[in-house]
């Protein structure tokens, strides 16, 4: 419900701003320098440099260019018309600014003085130094990339690594795949916390719409909202402290605050019913956006009564970790340092060159395992039937899937989860089979390389489908990181440039 409201929002908002787009400028500007004889500094290890490469290469490639643009045409217009209104970014803009701020890890804030003073991006952009237009406000930069649905981009990444895969001979015979966790961009959760994340969300709507139609028992909202935030801090002071007997206390603290919600949704309830034909139209929105919190309040209370009261294990699947980011994941893989991730599951496939041929978001429910065998039929499809060997770690592997793997791609290396199985696996294992294995370490470093340089540490965007953009557009950064690093290397094979940072330590 409050996905559809959040989409019935945007579009409103939309209706009042109708802007007149180009897929790009055909004509030169006075005084701007043409993006063909845009130079670059080979000798400089920034990020920047190979993708600025990589744009330029895609904007001189008419074909390949066009191809980008008609895509991200039909998502930026597809609310508005072309040919009226006031001028907006050109698809192609859109585009270059999109894929910036993922390859460089930039905040709106940042990427915005990146477009207004850096003169190789803004070359790449169709404008000159001293030209004000187009106004690069961070506002209007972080709507119109959020017009760019994920099945867009998907498409364009696609478009990326099999143009690119041209560039290096045997991309596509071979590919590593692995899964990680990118966080969502949540506090910690506690059923204390959430419950009053609900409430401070509740308690305002109720008092405006309990106001307009002239109902009693919302006067004393502030101090509804202050006895839960009172009861919310004791549980947390008392979580952190080391009393003894804390465990009693907790407890009897959760009960109160189980009660106090119960009290303030059931008045939800009787709102709901008595504003349902009461109000005007035009309240109607936050009616459903106040049901919307409440249901999913209701939800928290309930996990957490039966675990304080009745003393049930409640399943993760039946836990909510966030009531705005509703779709993420309590995942727990040991890793170190970071024992415990909220945010959600994502698998890559890198192919021989290093371009990121294909990726997946997992669902809440979904595991390595059950995964493994669909997404590499797919990604066989992304290397046009051509991917003869493929690696895996120990957490994809089970018999049925090795068994399934094999006529999908001749060559799999996935080892045993048995320590005594992977020892006469590695004593029985061919040279080739020993190459795989050794060779699927580096994955970890295109996952590295994905957390710290292309922001898929922690999603800083909101909603699922923002979450799902949000890879989508850090795998394009990278897959054109990669691109500008092939081209750059054909054109001057010692410039720093083409290399990575490890590799010119």
């Amino acid at each position: 419900m409050l996905k559809q409201l959040g989409k019935t929002n945007f579009i409103t908002n939309l209706q009042g701003v109708v802007e007149m787009r180009k897929s790009y400028e055909p004509q030169m500007r006075f005084a701007a320098t043409p993006i063909a004889q845009l130079q670059l500094n080979l000798n400089c290890r920034d990020e920047i440099i190979p993708v600025l490469a990589a744009l330029r290469h895609v904007y001189l490639d008419g074909p390949l260019r066009r191809s980008l643009t008609n895509l991200i045409a039909q998502d930026v217009s597809e609310l508005s018309r072309r040919d009226t209104g006031r001028p907006g970014f050109d698809d192609w803009q859109i585009l270059v600014l999109a894929v910036l701020r993922m390859n460089c890890n930039f905040d709106y804030d940042k990427l915005q003085d990146q477009a207004e003073n850096h003169h190789n991006l803004r070359t790449i952009l169709g404008v000159d130094d001293w030209e004000q237009d187009p106004n690069f406000d961070f506002r209007r930069i972080r709507n119109s990339c959020c017009l760019i649905k994920p099945e867009t981009i998907e498409k364009i990444n696609h478009i990326i690594v099999r143009h690119g895969q041209q560039f290096h001979g045997d991309a596509v015979g071979s590919a590593r795949a692995d899964s990680f966790v990118i966080e969502t961009n949540i506090h910690y959760p506690t059923e204390s916390s959430l419950m009053y994340d609900g409430m401070r969300k509740i308690i305002p709507l109720a008092r405006t719409l309990a106001d307009e139609i002239s109902l009693p028992r919302w006067r004393q909202s502030a101090h509804l909202l202050k006895t839960i935030k009172k009861l919310h801090r004791q549980i947390n002071q008392l979580s952190a402290s080391r009393i003894v007997k804390k465990k009693e206390a907790i407890e009897s603290l959760y009960c109160s605050l189980i009660e106090r919600v119960d009290l303030i949704l059931q008045r939800v309830k009787t709102l709901e019913k008595a504003a349902k034909n009461a109000l005007p139209l035009s309240l109607h929105i936050r009616l459903e956006e106040l049901t919307g919190w409440a249901s999913l309040t209701q939800q928290v209370r309930d996990t957490a009564h039966r675990r304080v009261v009745l003393g049930e294990s409640v399943p993760n699947s039946e836990k909510l970790f966030s009531l705005f980011e509703t779709h993420t994941q309590l995942y727990q893989r040991g890793k170190a340092g970071e024992p415990i991730q909220y945010g959600r599951l994502a698998m890559i496939f890198e192919d021989g060159a290093g371009f990121i041929s294909h990726y997946y978001l997992m669902d809440r429910d979904e595991t390595d395992g059950s995964v493994v065998v669909e997404q590499t039929k797919i990604a066989q499809q992304r290397h046009q039937g051509k991917l003869e060997e493929l690696s895996l770690d120990r957490g994809f592997h089970s018999a049925a899937n090795v068994k399934a793997l094999l006529p999908i791609v001749g060559n799999v290396s996935c080892p045993s989860r048995n320590s005594q199985n992977f020892a006469t696996e590695v004593a029985n294992e061919s040279d080739d089979s020993r190459r795989r294995r050794h060779r699927h370490a580096g994955i970890e470093s295109a996952v590295g390389a994905l957390q710290r340089g292309n922001g898929l540490k922690r999603c800083r965007d909101r909603s699922e489908v923002g979450f799902k953009r949000y890879l989508g557009l850090a795998v394009l950064g990278r897959n054109l990181q990669v691109l500008g690093r092939l081209l750059i290397a054909a054109e001057n094979p010692d410039a720093a440039a083409a290399k990575t940072v490890r590799a010119a330590a």
